[in-house]
């Protein structure tokens, strides 16, 4: 039975603590053992039951001796590729260091072949992303989903000396991911976290629909005192239930813009990717009309949505807020009118509706009044379904 895993980073995502939730969750500690074994790194790992601010977790330890040795991308591979793990781990891990080794390579403008795997590289880290594809393969997970990620603050001690949070790769590996700031000034999201949930969630968002089997807690290294310093994963049954997506809303209070302007970003916002669009109109300070211009965007496309509103309206001020969108799972089918071929959109629940742009071409092409071609598509969809 194939499982969907979320993700929920609320203090951030390590391959350490990435490897103890999926443990945590009930994959086999052996098998992971036993894979980490098999690479040749001498890194030993081991599980332990700890707390976090109260939160039953586990702690996934590698201990490694120290050593100033540099592996560069195709000895890490060779190393995968010879290790005792299934195909489909063997090919994620390798995918984790390649787009990981993409961001080292951008960060110090080398080729990606002469980049010196120093931090990431480390035994310990070849057993975090190991592990972790190994513990998704005992799962049985297909699907992927990870939270808006929780990437700390402040600044972090590196090779390359004192770096801003989040570190200049973890912030490339991020890129167009939802992220933020919140809790105490550390690296609350590493490199190694940020590959793998760069590379194997498929989306990022709110909790899929899912009927949840197992929940796991891994255990950051800080045991902080005002949150759990856990990574927390779900993993499940998909439900077919309805989809919920994160999304942006952004507003803006409108009281001196021409209509025929208003009508015009309307079309532009949903041009460059806005879900919906309304204008509902309001009464404004001192009694002025105004229309209230509302947009829900996806979270990677809310910076270029909200700088179209301000290019092309007059407002000097914008309201960005996080909601949730619920959206019915559907499909689509095709019925014949007499005018034409109309596709209709039916609804998990059963709803239905004729497809307007269909109807709108056959109108103009018919000479028939709109309503009746509707009309007509509604017949034929229901008389279809008896």
């Amino acid at each position: 039975m194939p499982y969907t895993c979320y993700l929920d980073a609320f203090s951030g995502i390590s391959g350490d603590m990435l490897v103890g939730a999926l443990a945590d969750a009930g994959a086999g500690e052996q098998p992971i053992v036993e894979a980490i074994d098999s690479l040749g790194t001498g890194a030993v790992v081991s599980f332990e039951k700890v707390k976090r601010n109260g939160i039953g977790a586990t702690k996934y330890h590698v201990r490694a001796e120290e050593t100033h040795v540099h592996r560069h991308l195709p000895h890490i591979v060779r190393m995968i590729e010879k290790a005792a793990i299934a195909e489909s781990a063997r090919h994620n891990a390798i995918a984790v260091f390649r787009r990981l080794g993409q961001a080292e390579a951008e960060v110090h403008q080398v080729p990606i072949e002469k980049v010196h795997f120093h931090e990431v590289g480390a035994a310990d880290s070849i057993a975090d992303i190991v592990g972790a594809c190994v513990a998704f393969d005992q799962l049985e997970v297909a699907n992927i989903v990870c939270s808006p990620l929780n990437v700390g603050s402040g600044t972090v001690k590196t090779e390359h000396g004192l770096l801003p949070v989040p570190a200049p790769a973890t912030a490339l590996l991020l890129k167009n991911a939802p992220v933020y700031s919140r809790g105490p000034a550390l690296e609350l999201t590493t490199p190694t976290g940020a590959a793998l949930a760069a590379t194997l969630a498929q989306s990022f968002g709110v909790l899929p629909p899912m009927k949840v089997a197992r929940v796991g807690y891994g255990a950051g290294g800080y045991d902080l005192t005002d949150q759990a310093n856990v990574l927390r994963v779900l993993v499940g049954e998909p439900t077919g239930a309805d989809e919920a997506l994160a999304v942006s809303v952004i507003e803006a209070n409108l009281d001196d813009l021409n209509p025929q302007v208003l009508a015009y970003t309307t079309e532009r916002l949903m041009e460059f990717g806005a879900l919906d669009v309304a204008l509902t109109p309001i009464v404004m300070k001192k009694g002025r009309p105004g229309n209230l211009l509302r947009v829900i965007a996806r979270p990677e496309d809310r910076e270029a949505l909200a700088q179209i509103v301000f290019a092309e309206t007059s407002t000097l001020g914008l309201r960005i807020y996080p909601a949730e969108r619920r959206v019915q799972s559907r499909s689509w089918t095709e019925v014949e009118t007499q005018y034409g071929r109309v596709r209709v959109k039916v609804s998990s629940e059963g709803s239905y509706a004729p497809e307007y742009e269909d109807c709108r071409k056959l109108a103009r092409e018919s000479g028939v009044a709109l309503k009746t071609i509707i009309a007509e598509a509604n017949f034929a969809y229901l008389n279809r379904t008896r």
